[in-house]
């Protein structure tokens, strides 16, 4: 089910370090003139990634222990710190999941509800500054639950220096999730220095699941996890208007220009951005004149441009587009435009001759907003946002109905 994935210099796809931050493309056309290019990191889209429910929906469902820190830490968006001074009346406060040192039979695990069904691709475990206290060893098992087997959970109580008692043991136990399906199994871990604590492995399966069981041998702490993969929601009905740009509807970053502070696939979580750093934004442009002028349409005459290509999850016929500058507020783009595209492949590449039509015409922004446009329906797989000249853009949603070809997945 697995293959090792070398390990590159920082978390690719992850949500906060990630290699294409700090990258600049080579743009469409002549006018580029930023930085050399650099090959597009070669991990799965993170579609289905489990982070804090507040930004995707995925959550901890269950855990055997959360002694020394909760397991919903594990799921958190920001990088792992460690504060040398932090204590707690447990112990050492930790930023990640940390069980008690084990001294009873068996070994601590959890269970994890993803954001969404989706094929899982790849996992990611960081056990930063976990050193001496990392768990040894880890394996992850999947299911697809209903709702009727997800109510045989007990109600989960997110508290530090807990654990489960007997009773929840026999309840959960009517799951068997010992026995769900293996992506992953015992594999080592290592200790959460920064040339170590990055544990990566590649997932071969094109099953989709909605639930995951995180098993460390016997304990210890995990800082991060990360579950990538691509979004398999079910089918909406054709008459329900739907993002069909949203990660949770298979909706999948193929191509940008720049992603210098922030990568585009942020702009098609759900949920509006929680900050500037939850969104798409460019490096400044260095071709941006010395004195700026206005067009007669009131945008700025100006020689450069940003862009990215999402696939969408649903072909689909859009109907109305927002694009959503929240948190910039010194840094939003002049102008934005929004083409579509119906593509016979269900991957776009740069190379590959594509017919874009508009969606939503050359039209100003303005800071820390959000810009709804009505379209002219238009049946589309794929879309391409640009700015112009650069900035940041937080969310992007491109609204439409389902058309009976259904996915582009």
């Amino acid at each position: 089910m697995i293959a090792n994935l070398m390990q590159p210099r920082s978390t690719v796809f992850g949500e906060r370090s990630d290699m294409s931050i700090g990258t600049d493309r080579t743009h469409l056309g002549p006018r580029y003139i930023g930085a050399a290019r650099r090959r597009r990191p070669q991990w799965p889209p993170a579609a289905c990634s489990i982070r804090s429910p507040s930004v995707a929906g995925g959550k901890v469902l269950f855990a055997t222990d959360d002694f020394f820190a909760v397991c919903e830490n594990m799921l958190s968006d920001s990088e792992p710190i460690f504060i040398p001074e932090k204590y707690t009346e447990y112990g050492k406060w930790m930023d990640g999941w940390e069980t008690r040192r084990k001294r009873t039979p068996g070994h601590d695990w959890c269970i994890l509800k993803l954001a969404t069904k989706c094929v899982i691709r790849g996992v990611q475990v960081d056990t930063a500054f976990f050193t001496g206290n990392y768990a040894p060893k880890y394996s992850v098992q999947a299911a697809c639950l209903s709702p009727q087997e997800e109510a045989l959970l007990p109600k989960r109580q997110s508290r530090q220096g807990t654990t489960c008692d007997a009773r929840d043991l026999q309840q959960i136990e009517l799951l068997v999730s010992e026995r769900w399906e293996e992506l992953i199994p015992k594999t080592p871990l290592r200790p959460g220095y920064e040339h170590s604590r990055h544990n990566y492995q590649k997932v071969v399966s094109d099953e989709a699941w909605t639930h995951i069981r995180v098993n460390m041998y016997p304990d210890g702490g995990i800082a991060r996890l990360r579950v990538f993969g691509e979004a398999r929601p079910a089918p909406p009905l054709s008459d329900e208007l739907v993002d069909l740009a949203s990660m949770l509807s298979g909706g999948v970053c193929q191509g940008f220009s720049n992603a210098h502070y922030g990568h585009p696939r942020n702009t098609i979580k759900p949920g509006r951005g929680v900050n500037m750093g939850d969104g798409w934004e460019t490096a400044r442009r260095l071709d941006r004149p010395e004195v700026l002028r206005a067009n007669a349409d009131g945008t700025l005459s100006v020689p450069g441009e940003e862009w990215a290509v999402y696939k969408l999850g649903y072909v689909g016929e859009v109907v109305k587009v927002c694009v959503d500058t929240r948190h910039f507020k010194g840094n939003f783009p002049d102008s934005i435009r929004v083409e579509g595209a119906r593509l016979e492949t269900k991957d776009w590449a740069e190379n590959q001759k594509a017919v874009w039509f508009p969606l939503v015409n050359t039209s100003k922004l303005t800071a820390n907003s959000e810009h709804w446009f009505e379209c002219q329906p238009r049946v589309a797989s794929h879309v391409r946002v640009t700015m112009a000249p650069d900035g940041g853009i937080s969310r992007v949603r491109v609204m439409g109905y389902v058309t009976s070809e259904i996915s582009t997945s």
